[in-house]
């Protein structure tokens, strides 16, 4: 059996943590669960230390770095970077470990699902996952599962705070190896409950459309993060 490492960067996720490890907690015997935290002024080290998992400290607030130094202190053959506002089915590791089996120069990602019965994210969750399995285009918040061998060999995440997942898909030599897992990941709503979710993701569009323009991602950073 490979032996998997799941990678999360955190920054205050005290409230969210906790339901995420407890989905992950099948795995403490065949892998390895890695924090790389970036300065949280709450209890989410203290939390993720009585989960038993392994944490690491990052000197920037740099999600691109921050799985960087999670890949580079991992033991696994798998890399599953995740979000730490998701969550997972309760049989999500029984189903996962019968993929694995499967050729390393795959990279999978979850089905894109959102923790909220309002029907308009039920719209969105259709339009998400025809983008990623059209335009091999998923994003970070649906987990990425990388061979360690794949990885490395496209040069990992790069220390960038923003669009790290992108730049990192950009950059890989065959996208057709890109696949979609039946299998769900649930994700927070928050970021789109404080404004219209399609302003939202016109925004987001936008910003990408920037940055592959070669705009600063100092700026682009800035306008995302903008109130």
């Amino acid at each position: 059996m490979s032996k998997i490492s799941i990678i999360i960067p955190t920054i205050n996720e005290a409230n969210n943590l906790p339901l995420l490890l407890s989905d992950l907690s099948a795995i403490h015997k065949v892998g390895e669960i890695i924090i790389v935290d970036c300065g949280s002024q709450d209890k989410t080290v203290d939390i993720a230390n009585i989960y038993g998992a392994k944490v690491y400290q990052s000197k920037e607030r740099n999600r691109g770095l921050q799985l960087n130094i999670g890949a580079k202190n991992s033991i696994g053959d798998w890399l599953i970077f995740l979000h730490a506002d998701t969550r997972l089915n309760y049989d999500w590791f029984r189903e996962i470990n019968s993929v694995l089996k499967g050729g390393k120069n795959f990279i999978y990602y979850f089905k894109f699902k959102i923790k909220n019965k309002k029907i308009i994210y039920r719209v969105l969750e259709v339009l998400v996952n025809l983008r990623s399995q059209l335009f091999s285009e998923p994003y970070g918040d649906q987990g990425l599962i990388v061979h360690r061998i794949t990885y490395l060999k496209n040069n990992g995440f790069r220390k960038i705070p923003l669009m790290e997942d992108v730049d990192f898909l950009k950059r890989l030599n065959n996208k057709k190896n890109l696949k979609q897992l039946n299998l769900p990941i649930f994700i927070s709503s928050r970021k789109w409950e404080r404004t219209n979710i399609f302003l939202q993701a016109l925004k987001n569009w936008k910003l990408r459309r920037r940055w592959l323009k070669g705009e600063s991602l100092k700026s682009i950073y800035s306008d995302y993060y903008k109130k």
